[in-house]
């Protein structure tokens, strides 16, 4: 699955066009390497999400072409979130 469609699928994002930019914007990486919207996303693979001020690191649990809310959050584990270290 594309990774801008597993974000909105999973509601890491909330739309489509939205994750296209941040990944555009290289404010994502697959399991170490920056990713592009088009980026074929796994079972196992690790996210690492730029939001603002905060790093989030999610696991991929499962693919879903839809899902409903209530189990939008069942596709991917937090690993964790951390503040973004800023240079001063």
């Amino acid at each position: 699955m594309r990774l801008d469609k597993f974000l909105k699928v999973s509601r890491l994002i909330k739309r489509r066009t939205l994750a296209k930019e941040v990944c555009d914007q290289g404010r994502i990486t697959v399991n170490g390497q920056v990713a592009k919207a088009g980026t074929n996303v796994s079972v196992g693979d690790e996210l690492v999400v730029r939001f603002g001020q905060k790093l989030v690191t999610v696991k991929v649990e499962a693919i879903k072409d839809t899902t409903r809310k209530e189990e939008a959050g069942m596709m991917y584990k937090v690993i964790k979130e951390e503040p973004v270290a800023t240079a001063e």
